[in-house]
């Protein structure tokens, strides 16, 4: 690459420090001329990676701004080649003028992601890797944060390269007895190939196994909190969330609107609905409400079901249970501080004994358990993310699932005893897949249009 690129590289708005980043081959001579040294010596006067007070001045020899100047040569810098970066004061007006300046010296302005762009271009960091930093810019909370910087170090590339490697070398076998038939070994050829492919999709079906947290970590979980009037939903979102932000009155239809709010527990991102109750109304405004309920509903990962427990279950309980049997949800039995009335053996039975729990809001008692729950659900048994690898990425994914689907056929095939070459087609399927998450088997304008997702100066 010959262009010189620069971009702010910290947020805009105020703030104590702003970075100003300029990489490429000329960056070193373009900072030579609008950053000088208390002493007047040029940046590149001083040795490499030593961080320089100075002042940014303008054509006119005019101070800009004071500053920090430090050059960090390729290829041991973030993109990989030469790398200026200027420290000024972090206002919008300091951060703009000294752009305006990295232009008129002739870099040219960074396309989003580009930094990143470069560094992966150059063998600094392959896709996966790459991606992850915005997953760290991104993080929601310190779980996801952790998941986003081992991806970042490697860990899923790793992985990837490693399956890659034993299905390369399941072909190269393939078609040595291809080249060279020989001898006949057949038994012993399918066996192997066998084995090879299932050890291949064992890994694949472990990773996917995962995407479901990865994903929750970093977009958050899409819940729903249903049931008809007057359960306790909102009480159970106030209790959450450890505020008063949903209205709770004795009155039925008193919520008549959603209200969402995003909050952590026990570091899972959840995006949290407090719907209408559910029920047959006159209301004009109070039916909206049902509807955007069960549009939620709908549109939701998972459903909470609240119960009042104080009272047999009523036509509309039983509606709303039956409507959400195919999505993944809890049924929460509230007002457990009062005599229960509901047959909570044949809601067991029904939707599983670890699926039904009572709690109260009122004393806040059983509510722990609701959030023990919500940790196996999202995490699975282990109950944390300290462990294993966890696919974030919805491209990954859905890159790992073809994966899986070649690895299957191929699996079909060698045990049908299929020729060889049938084989052969669906574990190369297999492996240019998993090559598209690292970005070694990808398209330059599918590349593009990843990074052009990124943010402005990284």
């Amino acid at each position: 690459m010959e262009d010189t690129i620069s971009s702010i590289a910290t947020a805009l708005g105020e703030g104590a420090v702003g970075i100003v980043r300029i990489s490429g081959p000329n960056s070193l001579i373009l900072a030579d001329k609008m950053f000088f040294t208390k002493a007047g010596r040029s940046l590149s006067s001083y040795e490499s990676r030593r961080m320089v007070y100075g002042h940014v001045k303008d054509e006119d020899n005019s101070i800009v701004d004071e500053a920090l100047g430090v050059f960090m040569p390729g290829p041991h810098s973030y993109t990989g080649e030469d790398v200026v970066e200027i420290q000024c004061h972090g206002g919008i007006q300091s951060l703009k003028a000294i752009l305006r300046l990295t232009f008129a010296k002739g870099a040219r302005p960074a396309e989003p992601g580009e930094f990143t762009k470069r560094a992966y271009l150059n063998g600094r960091m392959d896709l996966a890797q790459a991606e992850a930093v915005m997953d760290i810019i991104n993080a929601r909370s310190e779980e996801a944060l952790k998941l986003a910087i081992r991806q970042q170090k490697g860990q899923l590339s790793e992985e990837i390269r490693h399956i890659r490697g034993e299905l390369k070398d399941v072909i190269v076998h393939l078609e040595a007895v291809i080249d060279y038939p020989e001898e006949d070994i057949e038994d012993v050829t399918f066996d192997e190939v066998k084995n090879c492919i299932i050890t291949g999709l064992t890994a694949v079906k472990r990773l996917l196994s995962k995407a479901h947290t990865g994903k929750i970590m970093r977009e958050g979980l899409l819940t729903a909190i249903v049931g008809r009037p007057n359960v306790g939903k909102s009480s159970l979102l106030n209790c959450l969330l450890r505020e008063e932000r949903a209205i709770v009155s004795a009155m039925p239809g008193t919520t008549r609107d959603v209200i969402q709010e995003q909050m952590l527990i026990e570091g899972i991102p959840l995006v949290l609905t407090d719907t209408a109750g559910i029920r047959k109304t006159d209301d004009f405004v109070e039916s909206i409400g049902v509807e955007k309920t069960k549009e939620i509903l709908a549109e939701a990962e998972l459903a909470v079901v609240v119960l009042d427990g104080s009272e047999p279950l009523r036509i509309e309980d039983n509606e709303l249970l039956s409507s959400i049997e195919a999505k993944e949800h809890v049924i929460i039995v509230n007002k457990g501080d009062l005599p229960c009335l509901i047959d909570s053996t044949a809601l067991e039975a029904k939707f599983g004994a670890q699926n039904v729990l009572t709690l109260s809001v009122k004393t806040a008692e059983g509510v722990d358990g609701f959030v023990q729950w919500l940790k196996k659900f999202v995490y699975g048994s282990a109950g944390t993310v300290e462990k294993g690898i966890f696919v974030q990425n919805a491209r990954h994914e859905k890159l790992l699932i073809t994966t899986k689907e070649s690895l299957e056929d191929a699996l079909a095939a060698a045990e049908h005893r299929l020729p060889y070459d049938c084989i052969v087609i669906d574990l190369q399927n297999a492996i240019n897949q998993l090559g598209a998450i690292t970005g070694e088997t990808l398209q330059d304008e599918i590349i593009n249009e990843i990074f052009a997702r990124f943010c402005l100066g990284k």
